[in-house]
């Protein structure tokens, strides 16, 4: 019998005879469990989403029809609801006002007031802060007969502008309140840097704060947007004409006293949904950061 002896000189690196260890990483059962779970609530989420598209491709005579998929596809219930006498496409561009006219009021407000809380250490500061959560915690249909009286003395019924205000108003806290945080979190030496080197305070506000803050703001004004979007108590209380309406009210005007116009109901809602989702898509990422910033250590 022979006995093979292996020697290495000084500085030769050996190689290890034994199979290299797999890599850390989740077994491939447990990780098919996790990924096919995922994928089963997902598809718990999207369903109502396909029902709502696929009953908008129902034509009126299959209403009643227990079948999922329609046996014939009704593309044109997208189109009809512009034409005619609808007046759809004005709904659409009053909520578009709306929307954009009331994220705009909430930055305009909420970002002064979110960093002068956050900078200055002034009396009353945290009831300040408490007031402003528990406004929050009001509901529009809680005030709607106040708002609607209030609005008739201004005369701002059926109008965009008492539609913007309230639904400023009604985000406002929201904004203030993680504006505040995000603007607390950041360390005043940057800005005090920044007017060293010649800059004025709102130089240094709008170059180095603002920037820091981009999470935080994008995630109060996508929130605002998306309620100012879909509110429907307060739009139904102050629009007393259908083309002044917002699409909320307007969509709601399919389902009469005794039948429900299933397709133009459903076409409608999936059209109002796919701005949101766009907008929603595009600035994703940012409103993950602004919701998990801070989280870490």
């Amino acid at each position: 019998m022979t006995t093979l002896t292996t020697t290495s000189r000084p500085g030769q690196r050996v190689s290890d005879p034994r199979p290299p260890k797999p890599k850390g990483g989740l077994p491939g059962v447990k990780k098919a469990a996790i990924m096919g779970g995922a994928y089963l609530i997902a598809l718990i989420f999207i369903t109502p989403y396909l029902e709502m598209f696929l009953t908008a491709l129902r034509p009126v005579k299959e209403g009643a029809d227990p079948t999922i998929i329609p046996k014939h596809f009704e593309w044109s219930n997208f189109t009809s609801v512009f034409s005619g006498t609808s007046s759809f496409g004005t709904n659409m561009r009053i909520t578009l006002e709306v929307a954009f006219g009331a994220t705009l009021l909430v930055l305009l407000v909420a970002l002064p007031a979110a960093y002068y809380t956050a900078r200055k250490k002034f009396r009353g500061r945290k009831a300040f802060l408490i007031l402003v959560l528990v406004t929050q915690m009001f509901q529009p249909t809680a005030m709607v007969i106040g708002i609607y009286g209030e609005m008739r003395d201004l005369g701002l019924i059926n109008s965009v502008w008492a539609l913007i205000m309230v639904d400023a108003g009604f985000n406002l806290a929201f904004a203030v309140w993680i504006l505040s945080a995000y603007f607390a979190a950041i360390p005043v030496e940057l800005e005090q840097a920044a007017m060293i080197d010649g800059a004025t305070r709102f130089g240094a506000f709008r170059r180095v704060t603002i920037p820091l803050a981009m999470p935080g703001i994008v995630t109060a004004l996508i929130f605002t947007f998306i309620a100012a979007w879909n509110e429907f108590i307060v739009a139904l209380t102050l629009t007393t004409s259908p083309d002044k309406a917002p699409l909320s009210v307007a969509v709601d005007n399919y389902i009469g006293q005794y039948t429900v116009d299933y397709g133009h109901l459903f076409a409608s809602t999936v059209i109002a949904t796919i701005p949101v989702i766009i907008l929603f898509g595009l600035i994703e990422r940012k409103v993950v950061d602004g919701l998990t910033a801070g989280s870490i250590k």
